[in-house]
């Protein structure tokens, strides 16, 4: 197995107004997450969160405590959460093994404890989407389905944005220190994401796209509410939002995000809105 990391530092929002599209890709855009026998991750300066993707394929993938955090192990002084986005695969905790199985999360207090991913099919691997964020207290661990979910439908299909919000590790659903993280799946003839635009500023978030149909494309939208600027994303890639920007998209099909946030807040509904009409 190989594990790879990068760092991402915070922009100044009067700087990220000057980024052409190659910056904008440099510093928010994260690619290649899902490579055979790695564990590819970001970390980035925004609330610290770390966004990562493992896929074992024929091997058993260690998270392993990258060099940022000097520590022993990669949960010392951090929680975790898991989707999985692939075939059906197991997440072992130190002697607790939890299978998950396509859209299922897992959520993993802070620990010194050594976490392994696998493969149960090899032929169908699965992919692990994960964000870890700081950590002051350490809470159970707990595997969580769609079952479990605060689901909120949203949106309608006139409006192209008919929408279920699965909110899966929340503050409703189990306890966590800053990490809250959930799936949104649009229905089909809806593209449009997370309109109203809106920001937070005591939180950051990352979304994870992902079921984008072949030979489609996802435009995301951050920056300023008055400043706007656009990332044009595939399938299984993740963008970086930062606590000033605005975070919505739209695609040429339907398709699933994954969102997380770390930050001082645990309101999801804590939120500064703006009119569509004033988005510039």
């Amino acid at each position: 197995m190989k594990t790879n990391y990068e760092l991402r530092y915070a922009s100044n929002p009067r700087d990220a107004k000057s980024y052409d599209t190659t910056r904008l890709r440099e510093d928010f855009l994260i690619q290649n997450l899902f490579v055979n026998n790695e564990v590819n991750m970001v970390y980035s300066m925004y609330d610290r969160l770390i966004v990562g993707g493992a896929k074992p394929v024929g091997e058993v993938l260690t998270l392993e405590a990258i060099d940022p955090l000097k520590a022993t192990y990669f949960l010392s002084r951090r929680e975790l959460g898991i989707f999985n986005v692939g075939g059906p695969g197991c997440v072992k905790v130190g002697d607790t093994a939890f299978d998950l199985n396509y859209k299922e999360a897992l959520y993993l207090g802070a620990g010194e404890r050594t976490v392994t991913f696998e493969s149960l099919d090899d032929k169908n691997p699965a992919k692990f989407y994960f964000n870890s964020a700081p950590a002051h207290k350490t809470y159970p661990d707990k595997k969580v389905t769609k079952a479990d979910a605060v689901v909120a439908e949203m949106g309608s299909l006139e409006g192209s944005n008919h929408r279920n919000i699965n909110k899966m590790l929340v503050s409703q659903v189990l306890e966590t220190c800053q990490l809250q993280m959930g799936m949104t799946e649009l229905q089909p003839g809806s593209v449009w994401n997370t309109m109203p635009a809106h920001t937070h500023s005591r939180r950051m978030e990352a979304y994870f796209y992902f079921e984008v149909p072949e030979g489609n494309a996802v435009c995301h939208f951050m920056g300023e509410p008055t400043e706007t600027r656009h990332i044009w994303m595939k399938g299984d890639e993740a963008v970086l939002s930062p606590e000033w920007s605005i975070h919505s998209a739209a695609a040429t099909s339907n398709y699933t995000f994954i969102w997380g946030m770390g930050g001082e807040n645990l309101d999801y509904g804590d939120q500064d809105f703006y009119k569509n009409t004033d988005l510039r």
